[in-house]
């Protein structure tokens, strides 16, 4: 038997797949790298994509909560997505593919709104630059991201159950940047108010929940979420980010009634 040149420490000789092992790591204290940070999530779809009348004054009210809270923005895809997924699957991309292909599109968005939040100490970054918040928010800085996490061609096969389409996009993206950083808050904003039993904009008699642990939500099984299925997957396995609220961004004010701890909406608990 040829001997391992090994370097002392706890972990050595371990397969890093042993069960005992991770029963001893479970309960280790975790940093919180912003814990006062309000992370921000755009829905491309459900804001961006409606223009200057919805994003514009949107945009105001960021700019407003900026200058007494530390925010980041993340924006999603939107409409532009749906279409290069579209012509992706016809052709039969593999799902990584479709994920590098999607993600130019939110980082489109990013851009953007960066542009138009310039006048309120706006930095655009990528995903690789989180731990530059910390410096950049202590310059006084606004900072703004694409929401497609970084997995790009290495992304979760999903056939099966997704029929190829990336499981983690930029909902996923926003909860997992908020969970490294510890922030405060992950909300969401979309073009309802909130998560409902049933797609609001096509059934009138669809009902707002108010509040919902993620467990309960995914033993219900809905037909369609006006979220990712893989941030409330995710949910379950967090250490730092206890809940997920999701509110109108068509709706003046409603974000910033968020970050004062108001319940509107819907809240999504880690549980």
């Amino acid at each position: 038997m040829h001997e391992r040149h090994e370097i002392f420490n706890k972990l050595q000789g371990e397969t890093l797949v042993r069960k005992g092992l991770f029963d001893r790591y479970n309960e280790r204290p975790l940093m919180r790298i912003l814990p006062e940070l309000n992370v921000i999530k755009i829905g491309g779809h459900g804001i961006i994509d409606y223009g200057r009348d919805v994003v514009l004054p949107l945009v105001d009210e960021i700019g407003a909560l900026s200058k007494d809270h530390q925010l980041m923005i993340i924006t999603g895809g939107g409409v532009r997505v749906r279409h290069i997924m579209d012509i992706g699957l016809d052709l039969g991309m593999p799902t990584g593919v479709l994920a590098e292909l999607t993600s130019k599109i939110s980082e489109q968005n990013a851009m953007m709104l960066a542009t138009l939040l310039a006048p309120y100490k706006a930095k655009r970054i990528h995903t690789s630059d989180l731990l530059e918040l910390p410096t950049l928010l202590g310059m006084g800085a606004l900072p703004v991201t694409h929401g497609t996490p970084p997995y790009g061609l290495y992304e979760h096969p999903s056939e099966r159950t997704n029929g190829g389409i990336p499981p983690h996009r930029t909902d996923t993206g926003a909860f997992l940047a908020a969970e490294v950083l510890g922030a405060r808050s992950c909300i969401l904003a979309k073009n309802v108010d909130g998560l409902y039993d049933k797609h609001p904009l096509k059934y009138p008699d669809a009902k707002l929940i108010p509040e919902i642990s993620a467990s309960e939500l995914i033993a219900m099984d809905m037909e369609d979420l006006v979220l990712e299925r893989k941030l409330v997957e995710l949910m379950l396995e967090c250490r730092n980010v206890k809940e997920v609220q999701i509110v109108n961004g068509h709706k003046p004010g409603m974000i910033t009634r968020a970050i004062k701890g108001e319940k509107v909406g819907t809240i999504i608990r880690a549980e």
